[in-house]
């Protein structure tokens, strides 16, 4: 389209957006005003995309991660003749225009914005995605300078120069104002430049209103072999004199009256609009192999850990569209493997956790599947983003490596101890706790198949084998391990505490109060009404020993589950801050261990025994009389 096109159509949107928010009585005008020269000339004139397939393989992606500027998208959507609902329907209950962009409610948006600084993050997954795919589409991300703020930005703004990512462009709306004031370096573009040229980018400064300057800039980014940044000086509330550079406007709407007064600026005959249909390259098929999973023998010693880099280095190998991202500890988590056998399918995302989910959210959207690790612990600095991602309708699995306090000596710090109660609380999302290496192998496997963030929880120590290879593990189920006739409670384990269940049991028996013992591999989905069942008939009584807090954890969840079932919990679980020490000394100190769950059983059988005695002495007196 030509100058004079791109002009008017920026006012259509301003126009647009003062309609919307003014009939959502809400809505953030004056950040949609700003932007809207760069987004007039971005979908107008720049990116190529099929109006008519949102997921057509070639087109242009854009991401708005300045998400409170949503109904400016929505209107650039709308123009352009992607969506064809009333954009007056913005906020309301039965609209697909959220308050902020969401890909349930509009399927061209592919990551959910709002919460800041996490867009370039995702964009950098979409254009490392091209890369690998050998596609030809470039991946748009509109920040504001605000949210520029966000550490998460120089997670991506690194990674993405590290990796030539020449497909991807951030333009920065630097309007100098933020939700309560003006930002940190206010109008200063040039320190903008210098900090994002410092990364390896190539950095433009325009006039972000300014329709000549920025498509100038836009047609520059396609010489550049570095990822651009358009840093875009613009005045937030442009178009309407009274919001114009003013502060104390974020986030509100002008009144029907204020509305009707100024409209009439944006009344102009609307151009007609021809979106350029991006060219289809050819598209390669991936040809997946046979899985070859590694074997292992019954009582081995293998930790969970090393079992997860097996089985993930071997789907890998078996399906080319399978990544794996991990945050510098790959030796660790032992996702190291696929890095040797399979080097174009492991992307090293250095320490830098909440970019790396970002970029798994971004990667997934885009067809691959993937797997992404570190330590347990770690992942709670990028709960944000794993939480976003979820909104996303994310489709990944992430291993948490070193989880409880197991791992002995390290101490606190880098104990996963948080973990379950962090991805229990994401919609959608399953969790997996592997005990032995053919669990964690099997449950791999089961992740790579289902939707959704996935969860996969693994221990630092070797654990013994005590499944045979052809063992099945169902989404929401558990195993019983061990069952008898007269059982008094039943011991609930996972991952490391398993083990001590079975330890338990065996000192039990000894004493002869037989237990069931359950390995609860599935904390999320739960069948919960099998497990009472079961309960019901093995004492009622339930013994659960967890490598977590109790805040969130599996014993909060089994309470949950069984509540109103007249099922009596006992959660063990780690207390207080740990201390360095062995795994054993740990265990014992924390009361999860063999001997803790086989004092619980006996301290409650006996308050069983005296109780029954009681009333044999007491029904004995009444036939007396």
């Amino acid at each position: 389209m030509n100058v004079k096109e791109l002009k008017i159509l920026a006012a259509v949107l301003r126009g647009d957006v003062l309609r919307m928010t003014t009939a959502a009585g809400s809505g953030h005008l004056t950040s949609c005003l700003s932007s809207a020269e760069l987004v007039s000339c971005l979908f107008f004139n720049e990116m190529k995309f099929d109006i008519s397939n949102p997921f057509y393989a070639e087109n242009d992606e854009f991401i708005l991660s300045k998400g409170h500027a949503a109904p400016l998208l929505y209107a650039a959507l709308y123009r352009a003749g992607c969506v064809r609902e009333s954009l007056e329907g913005l906020r309301k209950k039965d609209s697909v225009f959220e308050g902020h962009p969401l890909p349930r409610s509009v399927s061209w948006v592919k990551v959910a914005t709002g919460s800041l600084g996490q867009g370039l993050g995702a964009g950098v997954g979409m254009a490392l995605a091209a890369k690998k795919q050998r596609k030809g589409y470039r991946v748009y991300v509109l920040c504001g300078d605000s949210e520029l703020s966000e550490g998460s930005n120089y997670e991506a703004l690194q990674l993405a120069a590290y990796l030539g990512l020449d497909n991807l462009c951030l333009i920065l709306d630097v309007n100098k104002l933020g939700q309560r004031g003006v930002t940190m370096l206010g109008y200063d573009t040039n320190r903008y430049k210098e900090r994002i040229e410092s990364f390896g980018w190539v950095a433009t400064i325009v006039d972000g209103h300014s329709v000549e300057q920025i498509t100038s800039a836009l047609s520059d980014i396609h010489k550049s072999k570095k990822p651009s940044v358009i840093i875009a000086k613009t005045i937030k509330g442009k178009g309407i004199t009274m919001l114009e550079g003013k502060g104390g406007w974020h986030g509100k709407a002008l009144s029907k009256r204020e509305a009707a007064r100024v409209g009439k600026l944006f009344g102009v005959p609307v151009p007609k609009i021809e979106i350029q249909k991006p060219h289809l390259f050819g598209v390669e098929g991936t040809i997946k192999k046979i899985v070859d999973f590694a074997s292992y023998r019954d009582g081995e010693e293998v930790s969970t850990r090393e079992a997860y880099g097996d089985s993930i280095a071997s789907l890998a190998f078996s399906d080319p569209s399978l990544l794996v991202l991990d945050a510098e500890v790959s030796n660790s988590t032992f996702a190291e493997r696929v890095q040797k056998k399979t080097p174009t399918q492991f992307v090293e995302c250095y320490i830098a956790e909440q970019n790396m989910i970002s970029m798994a959210l971004g990667l997934s959207v885009k067809g691959h599947k993937v797997f992404a690790s570190t330590f347990a612990a770690f992942l709670s600095r990028a709960h944000d983003q794993l939480r976003m991602a979820a909104y996303s309708s994310g489709n990944f699995t992430v291993c948490g490596s070193h989880a409880g306090v197991s791992i002995g000596e390290d101490g606190v710090s880098q104990m996963g101890l948080e973990d379950i109660a962090l991805f229990r609380g994401l919609p959608g999302s399953s969790i997996f706790y592997p005990s032995d290496a053919v669990s964690t192998q099997k449950l791999t496997q089961l992740s790579n198949q289902l939707s959704g963030i996935r969860y996969i929880r693994t221990t630092r120590g070797a654990t013994s084998v005590i499944y045979g290879s052809r063992e099945q593990f169902e989404l929401g189920d558990f195993k019983v391990i061990r069952e008898s006739v007269g059982d008094k409670a039943v011991l609930v384990g996972a991952g490391v505490t398993l083990h001590e269940a079975l330890k338990a049991h065996d000192d039990l028996k000894f004493h002869r109060l037989p237990v069931s013992v359950i390995d609860l591999y599935c904390i999320k989905p739960f069948k919960a009404r099998k497990f009472i069942e079961f309960v019901k008939r093995h004492g009622n009584l339930v013994i659960v020993s967890e490598d977590h807090y109790a805040e969130g954890g599996i014993g909060e969840m089994l309470s949950a589950a069984t509540q109103g079932s007249g099922i009596e919990i006992v959660s063990l679980a780690v207390s207080g801050v740990p201390h360095s020490a062995t795994s054993e000394e740990l265990l014992r100190i924390h009361r999860i261990d063999a001997a803790a769950m086989k004092e619980e059983v006996l301290k409650r059988v006996k308050i069983e025994i005296m109780e029954e005695l009681k009333k044999g002495k007491k029904a004995g007196k009444k036939k007396k009389r």
